[in-house]
C-alpha cells in the first residue's frame, strides 16, 4: 500500500486536494493559509494565556486536554507531545468554530486516521513506521493542515452527532435495530429477553465510527471505504457495517446473560483481526446496504 497514493486519495475525495493536478499547489497553499489564519485568531490567544478567552472555551480546552492522553492508547505516536499538541489545536479550533455542536468526547478519535495518515504521506513510509521526530516543521505543518480541513469535511455529515441529543446517533441506533430485527431475529430476541439496550451495546460504535474496536490498520482500510462513500452516505454505510460486525458475533452472543453481554461488548476479540476481515465486513455490508437501502420497507417485520 502506497501511503502517498492513499493520503492523496482522501485529500481529494474530502474536497481538500484539487482534483486538476495543475491547480493542487495552489489549492493547498490557500487552504494552509487560511488554517494559519484559523489558528491566529481561535488558538494564539491559548498559546499567549490571554485573560480574554471565555468561559465556554475554557471548558472546550480543558475537555480536550483531558481527553488528548487517551487517545489511541495502542499507537505510541499519540503519546508524542507534538502530536498532542497539534490535536489540541485542530480540537480547539474546529470546536470554537462549530458552536452548535463544540467539542464532545469521540471527536478525538475521529481526528486519528488523518493525522496517520497524512503524516505516513509526508514520511513516506508505512503507518506502523511513523517516527515523528523525523518529521521538519514544514512537514508537520501540512499534516496539522490537511487533517483540520479533512476532519471538517468529515465531520459535516455528522455534526448531529454531537448536536444536543445527539439525534444522528438516535437514528443510526434505531436503524441498527431495525435491521438486526429482520435479519437475526433470534440474537433480536436475546438482547431483548436480558434486557441489553441496543443504545448500550451501540452507542460507542456510533460516536467513535468503530475506531475503537479495530486495531489500527484494520481502521485506516475501513475508512478507504467510507471516504470513497458519498460523503452524503457514509454515516447511513456504517449503520450496515455495524450491523453485520453484531451479527458476526450472535453465536456467541446468544449464549450470554446481561452481565457476560457487556463485558464481552466492552472488549471484543478483535486485536488479531487484519484487512482480511474487514473486506469480508465491508463486502456483506454492501450486500445489506443493496437490500434494504434502497426499499426501506423490507425492514418492516412481516
Amino acid at each position: 500500500e502506497d501511503p502517498k497514493v492513499r493520503a492523496e486519495s482522501w485529500q481529494m475525495l474530502l474536497g481538500y486536494l484539487p482534483p486538476v493536478k495543475d491547480r493542487q499547489p495552489s489549492g493547498l497553499q490557500k487552504k494552509r493559509e487560511e488554517y494559519e489564519e484559523l489558528r491566529r485568531r481561535h488558538y494564539l490567544p491559548v498559546e499567549a494565556e490571554a485573560p480574554s478567552i471565555d468561559v465556554d472555551a475554557a471548558g472546550i480546552l480543558r475537555q480536550i486536554r483531558l481527553d488528548i492522553p487517551r487517545t489511541s492508547p495502542g499507537l505510541p505516536i499519540f503519546s508524542h507531545q507534538r502530536i498532542q499538541q497539534l490535536l489540541e489545536r485542530i480540537l480547539f479550533i474546529w470546536s470554537v468554530r462549530h458552536p452548535a455542536s463544540g467539542y464532545v468526547q469521540g471527536i478525538n478519535d475521529l481526528a486519528t486516521p488523518f493525522v496517520v495518515v497524512l503524516l505516513a504521506s509526508e514520511l513516506d513510509c508505512l503507518p506502523e513506521e511513523i517516527d515523528v521526530d523525523a518529521a521538519g516543521d514544514d512537514a508537520f505543518e501540512a499534516v496539522e493542515a490537511g487533517s483540520y480541513w479533512c476532519l471538517t469535511k468529515f465531520l459535516s455529515d455528522i455534526q448531529d452527532h454531537y448536536t444536543n441529543g445527539q439525534p444522528g446517533i438516535q437514528q443510526m441506533v434505531a436503524k441498527l435495530r431495525e435491521i438486526v430485527h429482520r435479519i437475526d431475529q433470534k440474537l433480536y430476541d436475546h438482547l431483548e429477553e436480558q434486557g441489553l439496550d441496543f443504545l448500550q451495546l451501540s452507542f460507542r460504535w456510533m460516536n467513535c465510527l468503530l475506531l475503537r474496536e479495530f486495531p489500527f490498520p484494520c481502521v485506516i482500510r475501513l475508512w478507504d471505504t467510507y471516504i470513497s462513500e458519498p460523503l452524503e452516505g457514509f454515516s447511513s454505510f456504517h449503520v450496515y457495517v455495524c450491523a453485520v460486525f453484531l451479527i458476526y458475533w450472535s453465536p456467541q452472543l446468544k449464549q450470554m446473560d446481561y452481565q457476560q453481554l457487556m463485558l464481552f461488548m466492552q472488549k471484543l476479540p478483535t486485536g488479531r483481526w487484519r484487512n482480511q476481515e474487514i473486506e469480508t465486513l465491508l463486502a456483506e455490508a454492501f450486500v445489506l446496504k443493496s437490500l434494504f437501502h434502497a426499499s426501506p420497507n423490507h425492514l418492516n417485520p412481516r
